[in-house]
C-alpha cells in the first residue's frame, strides 16, 4: 500500500453510521466508537482469564484537538488528552476491562456516576464472585468500597488511603516522634490498616480486606509491612501497560478523538495478544517486536496473494510478491522470444538510447536488445 492510499484510509475511516450519530449523541458522548470499543472489550474478556491480582489505575492517551472530555493532568507525561481507566492483570500486563472517561452523560441509559467508588465497581462486573484482588491507589480507595468489594462482589481489595479520610485514628498519621521505619496496625472484621513511616513526619497508609496479620520483612532495613510489600508489586500493572504501549506505537497525529481511543485499542490488542501466546506457549522465547512483525505478516499475506494473481500489474511486482509468499516461479526453457505484435524498451539500455526491440527473457518476462540478450537476460543469468 502507498503512503497515499495510507493518509487516504486514516483520513476516511469511521466506526458510526453518520446518519444516526446525532440521535445516538444525545443519549451517548462516546457515540462515535462506542460499538467498536464495546467490541474489543467483549475480546479482552472472552479470550483470557486473568491471574488472583489485578490493578485498577488511569491512563492519560496523548491528544490536543478538540473534545469536549478532554483532560489536563499536569503529572502525566503527555498532561492533555482523554482519560480512560483500566483493570489490568498485575501478573501479565493483560487488559481485562477499560472505561473511557466522557465527563457527566446526558440522561439515559450511559449515564453514570464517576466517582472513583463507582468506577472501580464498574471494572470489576467481570470478575465478581472470583475472590481476586484488586489494587488501586488513594483516588480510587475508601472504606464503603472495601466494605462493599468484599460482601457484595466477593473481592479483596488492597490500596493506599488518603490522611483526610474521618476513619482514620490519629495515631496512624504523621507524627514526628514516630519512630523511624516504624509500623502501626489496626484491625477490623473487614480490612486490615497500616501506616509506615518511611521518613521522619512521614506516614504511608496502606489498607487491605486480603491481609489479616501484622507480618514486616525483617530482613530488609527499611522493615517494610507486607502489606505495603504486596501492595508495590501489584500496582504497577496499568503502568506497565503504558511503558509498553510506548515502546511499540501505532498512534499517529490526529484531530479526531475517536482515532485515539482506537489506536489505544490497537496498542493494548497487540499487548493481550502476546500474553494469550505466551500462556499458550510458556517455552517460546520470541521477542515481543518480532510476535508483531508475525501479527502484520499474516494480516499482509491474503492481500498480497491476492496481488500475485492480478495479471494487470507489472510483471515485476507480482514476482516480489510471489517471492514473499515463498512461491516458486515456473521452471522456463529460457530462449531468447519475440512478439511480433508488440514492441517494449530495452530495460538495460540507458535513456539516452531508448532501444526499442521485440525480444523479452522467457524468465523474468522484461524486454531486452540483442546487445543485451543471450540465452536468458543479463541480470536472471548473473542469478
Amino acid at each position: 500500500m502507498s503512503e497515499k492510499r495510507f493518509r487516504f484510509l486514516v483520513r476516511c475511516i469511521r466506526f458510526d453510521d453518520i446518519n444516526n450519530r446525532n440521535e445516538r449523541r444525545e443519549i451517548d458522548k462516546l457515540a462515535p466508537i462506542r460499538e467498536v470499543f464495546e467490541y474489543f472489550i467483549a475480546n479482552f474478556q472472552n479470550n483470557f482469564i486473568a491471574s488472583e491480582y489485578l490493578t485498577v489505575d488511569e491512563q492519560l492517551l496523548a491528544f490536543r484537538g478538540r473534545c469536549s472530555f478532554k483532560q489536563y493532568i499536569p503529572s502525566k507525561p503527555a498532561k492533555y488528552g482523554l482519560k480512560m481507566f483500566a483493570l489490568v492483570d498485575a501478573k501479565t500486563a493483560y487488559t481485562f476491562n477499560l472505561e473511557a472517561y466522557v465527563g457527566t452523560q446526558p440522561e439515559g441509559p450511559y449515564k453514570c456516576k464517576n466517582s472513583g467508588e463507582d468506577i472501580v465497581l464498574r471494572l470489576v462486573q467481570p470478575v465478581e464472585g472470583s475472590n481476586r484482588n484488586i489494587t488501586a491507589d488513594n483516588w480510587f480507595t475508601s472504606f464503603p468500597l472495601i466494605k462493599k468489594l468484599k460482601h457484595n462482589k466477593k473481592l479483596t481489595y488492597t490500596g493506599t488511603i488518603r490522611k483526610n479520610k474521618r476513619e482514620l485514628p490519629s495515631e496512624f498519621l504523621p507524627n514526628k516522634n514516630r519512630e523511624l521505619h516504624s509500623s502501626i496496625f489496626g484491625f477490623q472484621e473487614d480490612y486490615t490498616l497500616v501506616s509506615y513511616c518511611p521518613k521522619k513526619n512521614k506516614a504511608v497508609l496502606v489498607v487491605s480486606s486480603m491481609h489479616n496479620d501484622d507480618t514486616i520483612d525483617e530482613e530488609n532495613h527499611a522493615k517494610k509491612p507486607e502489606m505495603i510489600t504486596f501492595y508495590n508489586k501489584t500496582k504497577i500493572g496499568v503502568d506497565l501497560v503504558d511503558q509498553l504501549c510506548e515502546k511499540y506505537n501505532v498512534a499517529r497525529n490526529t484531530r479526531r478523538w475517536p482515532m485515539v481511543i482506537f489506536y489505544d485499542l490497537l496498542n493494548i490488542s497487540a499487548i493481550n495478544a502476546i500474553c494469550i501466546y505466551k500462556a499458550n506457549n510458556l517455552n517460546s522465547k520470541i521477542s515481543r517486536r518480532q510476535f508483531i512483525e508475525n501479527i502484520a505478516w499474516e494480516l499482509l499475506k491474503p492481500q498480497i496473494k491476492y496481488r500475485s494473481t492480478i495479471t494487470k500489474l507489472p510483471v515485476e511486482l507480482r514476482r516480489r510478491a510471489r517471492a514473499l509468499l515463498g512461491i516458486e516461479e515456473p521452471s522456463i526453457s529460457v530462449i531468447p522470444e519475440n512478439l511480433p505484435n508488440y514492441v517494449g524498451r530495452c530495460y538495460v539500455c540507458p535513456r539516452n538510447k531508448n532501444k526499442s526491440t521485440r525480444r523479452f527473457c522467457g524468465q523474468c518476462r522484461k524486454y531486452a536488445c540483442k546487445e543485451h540478450m543471450k540465452d536468458i537476460c543479463v541480470n536472471c543469468l548473473n542469478e
